[in-house]
């Protein structure tokens, strides 16, 4: 089966070129659970077409999934999500919570207080989340000041680009997406009428 992946791969990276172009984003991340068996060919094809693409594995903790990047060795069991993020962190890299209330038990739901020095940030919008379990994570990150970020999570094509995040200055490669999310200057935007909208709901209130 392990032969095939490749196939698979590139299949799924040309559908997802075609997308992305058409609906005006400057780059994409592939988080495949656990695992970057794709990266080097995902990276290869985003060199051969001009294309920004960044990989990194969603990851399973005991507490639940987070989102990691910068780490190649990635650990072979279950771990604790503390200790995954001090992994993390001694490889300069970068950890976002995945869809924290997401009501699939897989989310870090109220554990990111407790690891909220630890994290780069949090999915607040994120595309297979039901909008009120968004809002949760959107309130959390906020009275935590840690920075927003919007996903897709896209499991099927139609959801593909349906949230994204807006980042400040230029991103060439994964260093330079590292930096962009430890600058914490991020938001989170939703895909309306085929344009990106950024959403700050809490500028909204207090206006």
């Amino acid at each position: 089966m392990k032969k095939n992946i490749p196939l698979i791969a590139n299949f799924l990276l040309k559908k997802l070129l075609v997308l992305q172009k058409k609906i005006g984003l400057d780059g994409i991340c592939i988080t495949n659970h656990d695992n970057n068996k794709i990266k080097q060919e995902a990276l290869d094809y985003g060199k051969k077409n001009n294309f920004l693409i960044i990989v990194g594995p969603e990851i399973l903790t005991f507490e639940g999934d987070i989102l990691v990047f910068g780490v190649d060795n990635l650990p072979e069991e279950m771990i604790h999500a503390e200790e995954l993020l001090n992994i993390v962190k001694k490889h300069n890299g970068a950890a976002i919570s995945a869809h924290p209330f997401k009501t699939n038990n897989r989310g870090l739901k109220d554990h990111i207080k407790i690891v909220k020095n630890l994290l780069s940030g949090v999915e607040v919008f994120n595309g297979s989340t039901t909008p009120h379990h968004n809002l949760y994570s959107y309130a959390l990150a906020t009275e935590l000041n840690l920075p927003l970020f919007g996903a897709s999570d896209a499991h099927v094509t139609r959801n593909i680009g349906k949230y994204a995040t807006v980042f400040n200055g230029i991103i060439r490669d994964e260093k330079d997406f590292i930096e962009a999310i430890k600058s914490k200057n991020t938001c989170p935007a939703i895909l309306k009428d085929g344009k990106y909208e950024e959403i700050n709901i809490y500028d909204t209130l207090i206006k």
